[in-house]
């Protein structure tokens, strides 16, 4: 069993018949928080990642977050960050699932060359693990739109999405443990409701705004400065019945 919370294979949650996208290539988690412990790195050799995207901010990050990489495991940090501009615009603002999926794609706008840089790190050979601290709302719609990217119906990102609901108990209550300023107390802190959900309409409303505004996910992230054969590289790799 794998000691990441929220850890799973995204392909095979959100298209289990691989009709789209190829299991073990693209994973999820929340943070890790086993320190120097060698437990992480088991799971990413067990799973054969050799790529670790890591959404969070500097000052989300602990010294020894990840241990001590193995040789051949590279860490890629593209911070996809709220930012005090974003978190005033929405002050008071996320009520519903549906607004939460329009934070997403603000936020997703707001950070094109870390949207960028981490699709180019997604097409590297090899498994990729997406991972921000709970592993919910910036991972949410990183894989998100890479799994679109494979043509997975939004039925079945909804559905890998959603799954982070089962995990939320143990991934706040780790983030109140962190020795750290951004350690998350949900019991004292004024957090939206929504924000400590994962609900399916977020990550809805995430993908119906992408596809009005910019066509589909490929649209978007071709805004967002990601090259053609970028993407056309991650296809190769993560499409059923190629790689």
């Amino acid at each position: 069993m794998s000691t990441l919370i929220n850890f799973r294979d995204a392909a095979a949650a959100a298209d289990p018949g691989a009709v789209h996208a190829r299991p073990g290539v693209l994973f999820r988690s929340a943070q890790p928080y086993d320190g120097p412990s060698a437990a992480p790195q088991k799971t990413l050799a067990e799973n054969g990642i050799t790529t670790v995207i890591d959404l969070r901010g500097p000052d989300e990050c602990l010294d020894g977050d990840w241990g001590r990489p193995e040789p051949g495991v590279e860490i890629v940090r593209t911070p996809l960050d709220t930012g005090f501009e974003i978190s005033q615009r929405w002050a008071g603002e996320l009520r519903d699932a549906a607004d939460l999926g329009a934070f997403y794609l603000d936020m997703a706008q707001s950070s094109p060359q870390a949207l960028a840089v981490a699709v180019r790190a997604a097409a590297r050979p090899g498994g990729v693990l997406i991972h921000c601290a709970a592993g919910k709302d910036r991972t949410g719609l990183m894989t998100a739109l890479l799994l679109s990217l494979l043509g997975v119906p939004d039925q079945g990102v909804v559905e890998d999405y959603t799954r982070t609901a089962e995990a939320l108990p143990a991934i706040f209550a780790r983030l109140a443990e962190r020795p750290h300023a951004q350690a998350l107390n949900t019991e004292t802190m004024d957090i939206p409701e929504v924000i400590l959900q994962a609900p399916a309409g977020a990550i809805a409303e995430f993908l119906r705004l992408v596809a009005e505004r910019f066509g589909d996910a490929e649209g978007f992230l071709t805004h967002c400065g990601v090259e053609p054969e970028t993407l056309q590289a991650f296809r190769a790799k993560a499409e059923a019945g190629r790689g």
